[in-house]
């Protein structure tokens, strides 16, 4: 077995071998403001950012300018995908497409107001959307895109920004993350372009919590999804 050492974030073995990178912090982030954030319906693959969103997305980028992000991971739904694109012009990262990073699957209750709800909860751990995933098929689908992001983060050196949904960061939150320091609600709702801090390797601490430094104004009350 080679004994391992470790320079600049990189792990190299006695022969001068690099074996992988050790990424130096994780960055989980929610994609900007839609207006159906705004209006709080359940939204679609293709909701694109509204006016405002973009703007967030525009902060964001320029307030990462002088982290070390080696890479961007986003999912592939727009409003996402154009937030990461933010982020990657501004700090000269790759920028590469996570699937797996997709917001959690309501099918046919999508394009529905939350107050159009009424007495259904759809966050409910038993209530499966019809046409969508479950609890337990999305936490499945979760878990697969985590391990996707450690495997980027062992393979190169630098920080990675990882940008998703409201409920895959709520996933990680209750189930992957240790936020142990952190007083945490379960029903907890991510603001727009939060930045949260990740250690690179387990127990994963959460070094700092939905982070909106970067912004003028947060707006508390948009939708979960």
């Amino acid at each position: 077995m080679p004994v391992r050492v470790q320079a600049f974030g990189v792990e190299f073995d006695r022969s001068g071998s690099r074996l992988h990178y050790q990424a130096m912090t994780l960055l989980l982030i929610r994609h900007g403001e839609t207006d159906m954030n705004t209006n709080r319906v359940v939204q679609f693959p293709d909701t694109p950012l509204g006016e405002h969103g973009l703007r967030q997305a525009e902060r964001l980028g320029q307030s990462l300018r002088k982290r070390s992000i080696a890479r961007v991971l986003t999912s592939d739904y727009a409003r996402a995908r154009v937030t990461a694109e933010h982020v990657a012009r501004h700090t000269g990262a790759e920028l590469l497409v996570l699937p797996r990073l997709r917001e959690r699957n309501f099918g046919d209750i999508r394009g529905t107001s939350y107050a159009d709800l009424g007495e259904l909860d759809i966050f409910a751990p038993q209530f499966i959307p019809p046409g969508g995933e479950s609890w337990e098929v999305f936490d499945r689908r979760v878990d697969a895109a985590w391990a996707e992001v450690l495997e980027h983060a062992a393979a190169i050196p630098g920080d990675i920004a990882i940008v998703t949904h409201g409920l895959v960061l709520r996933s990680l939150f209750s189930r992957t993350l240790d936020v142990s320091a952190h007083a945490l609600e379960t029903d907890i709702v991510v603001a727009n372009t939060a930045v949260t801090l990740v250690d690179r390797e387990p127990p994963w601490r959460v070094r700092e919590l939905a982070s909106v430094a970067h912004l003028d104004d947060v707006k508390r009350d948009v939708a979960p999804v």
